[in-house]
């Protein structure tokens, strides 16, 4: 379940329940499929294009005011990898009216927090405040729609080539997870980080952010979202006052039209980098939500396999044969495109590569020949199903759901979740596994130290990149 995206160290993931927490939350999965997440939800298009979507949540006296734009890496090109995130940066860096930080610091005069993030396939931008001041962030995020004029282009550029340095090229597991995605990806754009390769970077103009701004930042191509403990005929009002006038700029943004052509054999790479110990990671191309009947089937799988420190690999990898220090599977089924299935691990020192790649493929093998057992697979649901309504306690998460999925196809599909995981059988896990984990699908790259690491590294160019040092998936 990706829609509640909880870190942006690596990849997203958020599988780690006790078993009292799932226990608990799946009491509450009964009633929470009967009334719905979306039955509240009241919906507008504006004449310029802009989607609303507004919830009224009465659980505490806060609210979340997120827009979403329908861009990122993946509406990039050769040459301009990075924009995306280097003008969710520069949005910032003030407007017609603002100066620049003044946008965060009159939401923190308020009592509230603000930051954005930047994924392959869109941006956001949110605040959490209390409910009595919703007014200011939507005022705010008007104005920078309609009046972007960011200042201090080349210093807020600097700050990003040294995030991507710090992030990605002094992070060794990063950096692998980077390489090997490029290596899977030939045609799509996924095949490029959203932070963007350092030379593209480097070579961005202010003009090539306005432009871009002009196009992608545009009523018609964002969909503001409102959760929180007020009147939402109220609110909605308030965001037809505010957003209503902005005019588009540009004719709609043009479609990303590629489409990763089918693997036909296994690929390797090997990256030298200064690390601490060797790791290693699998990609397998996989469908996304367009595919349900497959994605559930795989979502469950991820599960079974790395759902925390009762899964297959954690037992198998880590605590049976010591192989490794860390492992995860991971797999985001809301991805807009085609996505990857991953495995990761990090090695024990004195382990080889090999041992861990031969214990993977021994997991997979186990999976697509003998069926999930009735007990472990309803364990794996109850986790699901758990984190799923769990996420109903955050004001953010909700709002991160209702956004993703209105995305995606339309937020009402969140009311088909539930059902969806419990109808994924035994034999569903099976074929999938056996469809897509095979090595002709496979890409393998390895991390062979060349040293150790000076000092140190940070992370997160596997997953979201934010605005702000703060974990944008932290709010409550």
């Amino acid at each position: 379940m990706k829609p509640i995206m909880v870190s942006s160290g690596s990849r997203p993931h958020g599988r780690w329940l006790t078993l009292a927490t799932v226990a608990l939350g799946v009491l509450a999965l009964s009633a929470a499929a009967q009334a719905g997440l979306t039955d509240g939800v009241k919906k507008a298009v504006l004449p310029n294009g802009l989607t609303i979507l507004v919830l009224e949540n009465h659980k505490a006296p806060v609210a979340t005011f997120n827009v979403f734009y329908r861009v990122g890496s993946r509406n990039e090109r050769f040459g301009r990898t990075g924009l995306s995130h280097l003008l969710e940066h520069l949005m910032f860096r003030g407007t017609k009216k603002l100066a620049p930080e003044e946008f965060s610091n009159i939401i923190q005069e308020s009592g509230g927090r603000d930051n954005a993030f930047t994924t392959a396939d869109f941006t956001d931008y949110f605040e959490i405040i209390n409910r009595a001041h919703l007014d200011v962030p939507i005022q705010l995020e008007a104005d920078r729609m309609a009046n972007f004029a960011p200042k201090g282009f080349a210093s807020e550029k600097d700050v990003v080539i040294e995030e991507r340095r710090l992030r990605t090229d002094d992070n060794p597991e990063d950096a692998l997870y980077e390489a090997t995605q490029a290596q899977a990806y030939v045609e799509h754009p996924y095949h490029w980080p959203v932070i963007g390769w350092m030379h593209d970077i480097q070579g961005l103009t202010l003009k090539d952010a306005l432009d871009y701004h002009a196009v992608y930042y545009s009523p018609q191509n964002a969909i503001v979202v409102a959760v929180g403990d007020f009147n939402a005929d109220h609110v909605m009002n308030q965001i037809r006052q505010s957003f209503g006038p902005i005019k588009n700029q540009a004719a709609p943004p043009p479609p990303v039209t590629e489409i990763e052509p089918q693997q036909q054999g296994e690929r390797h790479l090997t990256l030298e980098h200064a690390a601490d110990l060797p790791a290693v990671a699998e990609g397998y191309h996989v469908p996304n939500h367009a595919n349900a009947s497959d994605a559930f089937a795989l979502e469950l799988a991820s599960q079974v396999l790395a759902g925390g420190k009762s899964s297959r690999l954690y037992r198998d990898l880590v605590e049976q044969k010591r192989l490794v220090v860390d492992v995860d599977a991971d797999y985001d089924m809301t991805a807009f495109d085609p996505t990857m299935f991953w495995f990761t691990a990090q090695m024990r020192p004195g382990v080889q590569p090999q041992a861990v790649i031969q214990a993977l493929d021994q997991e997979v093998a186990q999976l697509a020949n003998t069926p999930v057992g009735a007990r472990e697979l309803q364990k794996a649901k109850n986790q699901e199903q758990a984190s799923f309504v769990y996420g109903q306690d955050s004001v953010f998460r909700e709002a991160m759901m209702l956004g993703q999925y209105e995305m995606i196809g339309g937020y009402k599909q969140l009311d088909q979740y539930i059902p969806s995981i419990d109808k994924v059988t035994a034999a569903d896990i099976q074929r999938v596994v056996r469809k897509y984990l095979v090595p002709s699908n496979l890409t393998l790259g390895i991390l062979k130290p060349t040293g150790l690491l000076p000092h140190p590294a940070g992370g997160g160019a596997g997953g979201p990149i934010s605005h702000a040092p703060a974990a944008w998936g932290s709010p409550s």
